[in-house]
């Protein structure tokens, strides 16, 4: 393929771009193939000679298409949206035919120093004070990563990356029994160990963590010889949208020295809105802060905005400068590899840009706002019918329900109806125990008839 044929072929995906998007809805949400499906119709071996790409497009709908499931689907209502606004797809568009390669400010300029101003746009957006400083990560599972290992570095006065953990005092780290698993796996790749991550007990409404057992559990642990690294929080964590007492975390960090790091990968962008924010007061007193505006925002996957009271700690933690690594101009630059576990880094301030302008941020508040509005709306029509039962209240677009007295196999039976039907799709999650079915929104073009769908189909379903 030359550069005119590319022109060519591109103006045809664009093509089918466009119609994929206006006839989503058509589609089941949720991939319907069978394991191996897929597989079966690939060839065992590679291609010796090319092909037209008229023909591996016509490949691409016969073998690909019916084992995806649709994420950009208005109906999907599942795990939280990975999203792909037009604006966005465009910029990627964009980057992937310049492919720059943006370790270092001088391998691209442009990419380094829009990155460093649609960070503080974004800071801007949420409301957190000047002085942060932000970097884009490939996931928050990735800051997490950075920020454990910021504390294991701080803890041990920056020793663990040049003696390694043998032979060092065992860290504790402290977060919440609701957090994610990506905080756990943070936790193994950073050598500090499962068992020396303390999980506290949550309490309330909003299922925080108990800041008294939180501050025991610390005064044990130094008791007992252990050295506490650092605290956990969660703003919205993944299974129903636990939130933490930001505040009194922040304060008991305070007073034993511990670095925080706060994970709002899903509901940091909804504190774009002004309202919204009460569910992370205290958020401007924590050290590192994550969201992704991948989720919600409408940014493509993948994008995850890390903020950083003290980026130095970070760098001191991670950076690492041969010679061919150094970038010799006068005057101040920032060199996001210092910043990040990998080397290489994508373009993807861009899309961040391109997102921005062409919605603008009351344009993306909008659609926040509805998605809640929308989800709430659905979560009152299903509690004021007795044959369901609201498990956790909405946290923003985030609740759980059950069918009044099932089983958690009754449960699973129901959640696995509802996405064979294929108009909608939901998941699944445990709640003390019990097996609840988990309703979510936040695609970037979902409209009020979509959770109509949901409710027709929800209580059809039930009711067979």
């Amino acid at each position: 393929m030359n550069w005119d044929d590319f022109a060519s072929h591109a103006k045809d995906v664009a093509d089918w771009g466009a119609d994929y998007h206006k006839t989503i809805r058509d589609r089941p949400v949720r991939a319907q193939t069978a394991p191996g499906e897929v597989s079966a119709q690939l060839p065992d071996s590679p291609p010796e000679d090319g092909t037209d790409m008229a023909n591996i497009m016509a490949d691409f709908e016969k073998v690909v298409m019916p084992g995806i499931t649709h994420w950009q689907h208005p109906r999907f209502f599942a795990y939280f949206n990975s999203n792909a606004a037009p604006a966005s797809v465009l910029a990627e568009f964009v980057a992937s035919i310049i492919a720059p390669q943006c370790m270092l400010w001088q391998t691209s300029p442009a990419a380094t120093e829009m990155e460093t101003k649609m960070l503080d746009w974004l800071r801007q957006g949420l409301g957190l004070p000047t002085g942060y400083q932000g970097v884009i990560q490939d996931s928050a599972s990735s800051a997490t990563l950075a920020a454990v290992l910021t504390m294991r570095e701080r803890a041990l006065n920056w020793q663990g990356n040049v003696q390694g953990l043998s032979g060092q005092p065992v860290l504790r780290i402290y977060c919440s029994d609701q957090v994610h698993t990506s905080i756990d796996r943070a936790i193994w790749v950073a050598g500090i160990g499962q068992d020396n991550l303390v999980k506290i007990r949550s309490t309330g409404d909003l299922r925080g963590l108990d800041p008294i057992t939180l501050q025991d559990a610390i005064t044990r642990d130094r008791a007992a010889g252990f050295v506490p690294a650092g605290i956990i929080a969660a703003t919205g964590a993944t299974g129903m949208g636990a939130c933490d007492d930001l505040e009194a975390v922040a304060n008991i960090a305070k007073a034993e020295n511990l670095f925080t790091h706060l994970d709002a990968a899903w509901a940091g962008t909804a504190m774009i809105c002004p309202e919204f924010r009460t569910l992370w007061q205290g958020a401007e007193h924590f050290d590192s802060i994550v969201f992704n505006p991948h989720k919600w925002l409408g940014a493509q996957f993948d994008c995850a905005a890390h903020f950083l009271r003290d980026p130095n700690v970070l760098r001191q933690t991670l950076a690492i400068r041969p010679e061919y690594l150094k970038t010799h101009a006068q005057g101040d630059i920032i060199d996001y590899s210092e910043w990040s576990i990998p080397l290489g880094r994508r373009f993807r301030a861009l899309k961040l840009w391109f997102l921005m302008r062409s919605y603008g941020m009351e344009g993306l508040r909008g659609r926040i706002r509805n998605h809640v509005k929308w989800s709430q709306a659905l979560c009152e029509r299903l509690r004021a019918l007795p044959e369901f039962e609201i498990v956790t209240d909405p946290i923003l677009s985030l609740w759980t329900f059950k069918v009044a007295g099932a089983s958690n196999d009754e449960t699973q039976a129901l959640v696995e109806a509802i996405n064979s039907d294929g108009r909608i799709y939901l998941t699944q999650t445990l709640v003390d125990g019990v097996k609840v079915i988990r309703f979510t929104a936040g695609q970037f073009d979902c409209e009020e008839r979509d959770f109509d769908t949901a409710f027709d189909t929800i209580t059809e379903i039930a009711r067979r």
